[in-house]
């Protein structure tokens, strides 16, 4: 046992004690972190608002048996102007969610946290597309390993704009390779997701209005499928 360091973005926190609370960050470094802060939930806390979700922050710790506690916390970033929109605090819970459903305690998550860092500074900045979650949760099932097919039948590798989409098989499928539960995707709705998977966030394809609902829903249902739990804030998004 002794004193570390170590950064990551606040994913959440839940009471522990009648003043502690434990706080679920998100390190490049070593995953997910499972901390306690002492005392935060006292009026006078030291702490202050410095461990609230979306922070980017500098730990000290104290290693513990079960938890490590919190000594000391600096912000590197707050994303201030996300928090005072509505919609952008919704879909960078989102975020903050799924990266939460596939970080892993003591394994390194570097991948995923420049990840969610870009989707957070996006909606800081104001690069609030439409698809923005459905470009995220493709690219998150990228850091996975589960990126669907979507440019190619993920059967037989015949290229093209498919129409059949399959979970189980992981992407588009060509009328040879169909398979029964395979959903019917829309003429040009595959490529809109390959175009949403291979954008940066600052440099989103043209939104097509006609597409965002179908292709949400699919990506939705795939990254859902996979991870094998179902993401409650995108429900939220949806209502």
């Amino acid at each position: 046992m002794g004193l570390k360091k170590d950064h990551g973005i606040v994913l959440r926190g839940y009471p522990f004690g009648d003043a502690d609370r434990v706080v679920v960050i998100l390190s490049p470094n070593h995953g997910k972190l499972r901390t306690v802060a002492k005392g935060v939930r006292k009026t006078k806390s030291r702490f202050g608002g410095r461990l609230e979700p979306f922070t980017h922050v500098e730990v000290g710790l104290y290693e513990g048996r079960n938890l490590d506690t919190i000594t000391s916390v600096s912000v590197i970033e707050a994303f201030p102007r996300l928090r005072e929109n509505l919609d952008s605090v919704m879909k960078g819970g989102t975020m903050l969610e799924a990266a939460d459903a596939i970080a892993v305690e003591g394994e390194g998550a570097h991948r995923l946290f420049l990840l969610m860092q870009r989707g957070l500074r996006a909606l800081d900045r104001g690069h609030d597309h439409p698809d923005l979650i459905a470009a995220y949760l493709l690219k998150v099932a990228e850091v996975v390993g589960v990126a669907p097919s979507l440019r190619h039948c993920a059967s037989c590798g015949t290229p093209g704009d498919h129409a059949l989409f399959s979970f189980p098989a992981g992407g588009v499928l060509c009328e040879a390779c169909g398979i029964a539960g395979a959903a019917r995707l829309r003429p040009g709705v595959a490529s809109y997701l390959a175009d949403l998977a291979g954008s940066d966030f600052t440099e989103m394809p043209g939104h097509n209005a006609s597409f965002s609902g179908e292709a949400m829903g699919i990506t939705r249902r795939f990254v859902e499928y996979h991870l094998e739990r179902q993401l409650r804030s995108l429900a939220l998004l949806e209502d």
